[in-house]
């Protein structure tokens, strides 16, 4: 994940703060040295890493921390309060039109995942009830126009294109289609280039001076690591973008240049791209972000994710099973679907307060999901609501229909009967309760004991 270099070096550092009971002057300063290190290897501006960390040292240096009974925890208070001022302070939310359509005018780089990242916020908009529009205004990529409808077509959202017309002139005939359709958003996938040039930014001034568009986009990779700074200044001096985009920040990047280029240009980080699926789009949030870095988890990341994964209707059905204590492999079955629908175990365990350090060099079997859902499929539906009927030579089948040993059939078994059994314990004196504290708890989808 993207800031892991980054949240290792800053750990180190406070890691020798909280050893000293007390803090001299030189004991912040050296601290401060060993974080605008980290920062720079992070692939952040020298300046924006000079400004951050003499921000902390004078608020670090204060009476305030000196005379505090964990002086270490109050420097990394002050750490996270300026690394979030560093990211934009609060959450900056999409412009909305008074009289709609609100354009939004996506503009980046060729390569820098425009066209993906219109279509998934467009996505994110229409799963809120939204009726967004995709234009392709970029005429001169060898099949963007047919990767925009097929984008399009995965999302369910609508593609107003024009072949190789002057992208001005389809800018300018989309707003009026949507108007006329009642789409409330419009979303502009402008053309890119490989580097800034003069006539691509004649193009998007013109595109800007037609449509007058409420919202500019500027979509930044994040492993292209320092002139993400120069791409972003230049396109900001130009156009006057409201904010930013930044792609694959689920990959091996430092992500530091992205953080630079909101200081640089002042403009907030609006959303992040999360992975390659259409759905994998979040809004950046500057405090959640921080938390993270400084190895703090992200509880209110993973509670959205859950509500968003998580089936209300199925977690009230195996409330009911469970109380009457008839949890069998079709509920072990149904609850996997759920947490596989949460994404990586490993990244949303990250989430966790106190887990992300712990974890990130850990290696978590996902494959034993597939491993059990393979020894369940080879039962017959008879055994999957009855386990008991299971007997040796069913066993035998069992594990030679999916590949595996008996012994794996008979843990399986075992961990179910586990299961029952906790269940069961937790039907006696308030028993409801403890069945909303039990699937609070796991979003509905826990299941203890498993390994």
């Amino acid at each position: 994940m993207a800031f892991e270099g980054l949240s290792d070096r800053l750990e180190a550092a406070f890691k020798r703060l909280k050893s000293k009971g007390s803090l001299t002057e030189s004991d912040v300063k050296d601290a401060m040295r060993e974080v605008r290190l980290a920062l720079l290897e992070a692939d952040v501006n020298y300046k924006v890493a000079k400004d951050f960390t003499n921000k902390v040292t004078e608020r670090a240096i204060g009476a305030q921390v000196m005379e505090s009974l964990t002086p270490a925890q109050m420097v990394v208070k002050i750490v996270n309060e300026e690394l979030i001022e560093l990211m934009g302070g609060t959450r900056s939310r999409l412009a909305v039109a008074p009289h709609p359509p609100t354009v939004v005018m996506m503009c980046g780089l060729q390569g820098s995942g425009k066209t993906t990242h219109s279509t998934k916020i467009a996505l994110m908009l229409k799963n809120q009830g939204h009726r967004p529009l995709l234009v392709a205004c970029d005429v001169y990529r060898p099949a963007a126009i047919k990767q925009l409808q097929i984008l399009g077509e995965k999302a369910g959202v609508p593609v107003f294109e024009r072949g190789t017309e002057n992208p001005v002139t389809i800018a300018k005939e989309a707003v009026k289609y949507a108007k006329d359709q009642g789409n409330d958003y419009v979303f502009l996938d402008t053309a890119g280039r490989l580097h800034v040039d003069e006539e691509l930014m004649t193009e998007l001034k013109n595109i800007k001076s037609e449509v007058h568009p409420h919202e500019i986009l500027l979509v930044v990779d994040s492993m292209t690591g320092q002139d993400a700074v120069n791409v972003a200044t230049s396109f900001n001096d130009a156009l006057g973008i409201d904010g930013l985009v930044l792609t694959k920040l689920d990959g091996d990047t430092r992500g530091g240049a992205a953080l630079s280029a909101r200081a640089v240009t002042g403009k907030p980080i609006k959303f992040v791209g999360i992975g390659e699926k259409l759905g994998d789009l979040d809004y950046f949030h500057p405090d959640r972000m921080a938390s993270r870095i400084l190895g703090m988890g992200d509880v209110l990341s993973l509670i959205e994710k859950a509500e968003q994964a998580l089936d209300e209707k199925e977690a009230a059905r195996l409330e009911e099973r469970l109380r009457k204590n008839k949890f069998d492999f079709n509920d072990l079955l149904a609850q996997f679907a759920q947490i596989r629908r949460l994404g990586s175990i490993k990244d949303t365990l990250s989430l966790i307060p106190g887990l992300g350090n712990k974890i990130k060099d850990t290696d978590i079997d996902e494959g034993v999901f597939d491993r059990t859902q393979a020894i369940i499929y080879s039962m017959t539906p008879k055994e999957r609501e009855n386990p008991d009927i299971i007997n040796p030579s069913r066993k035998r089948r069992i594990a030679a229909g999916c590949g595996m040993n008996v012994e794996d059939v008979n843990k399986l078994l075992s961990q179910l009967k586990q299961m029952q059994k906790m269940f069961k314990q937790m039907n006696g004196k308030g028993a409801r309760k403890k069945m909303r504290r039990y699937n609070q708890m796991t979003g509905g989808g826990g299941f203890p004991g498993f390994q």
